[in-house]
């Protein structure tokens, strides 16, 4: 039988609310083993089929905070329930477990796990796809891929080390 893929999944919006804002970037690192691969859909290429494809494979996907934030964002945007069609793991709750609090990037720094881009946060992406959109800024658009893959990345770097600290995530 053939092993399922984990998945860890970030969204970027271009605010908080799914019934006011949209889905700009959806972030999958799909990982077998070893093996990665990153599947980023950008705007239109936001749909609930090119998401289904993408999670092709997957049986678990891991997020941060996505219990609250990605899964229930996605349920309004895209008219999927993720959670039961995957198993899902919020990672937030191992963090909390472990007293480690905040949002990703907080615990990023507290386990002294490493990012390339510096100063971006949720507000900044949500400026850095505006700039695109309405300006065609094509360095914007690539900041913010760049930012998601850092957030889909550092999610299995954080379950790693949440994995040598704990028995089994």
């Amino acid at each position: 039988m053939r092993r399922r893929s984990d998945a860890y999944l970030d969204i970027e919006t271009t605010g908080l609310s799914p019934f006011y804002d949209y889905i700009t970037v959806i972030g999958v690192l799909r990982c077998n083993g070893s093996k990665g691969e990153l599947v980023q859909l950008v705007g239109n290429e936001v749909t609930r089929g090119n998401l289904i494809t993408a999670l092709a494979g997957v049986g678990t996907i891991y997020t941060y905070n996505g219990s609250r934030f990605d899964l229930p964002f996605i349920g309004v945007a895209l008219g999927i329930d993720l959670a039961t069609q995957y198993k899902h793991h919020d990672l937030m709750y191992d963090c909390w477990a472990c007293n480690l609090y905040g949002g990703l990037k907080m615990v990023e720094k507290q386990l002294g796990i490493s990012r390339q881009l510096q100063g971006i946060n949720g507000y900044e992406a949500v400026r850095l796809w505006w700039s695109y959109l309405r300006g065609g800024n094509e360095e914007a658009l690539r900041l913010l891929l760049e930012y998601n893959r850092e957030d889909v990345v550092n999610l299995k770097v954080l379950r790693d080390r949440l994995l040598g600290s704990r028995q089994r995530l």
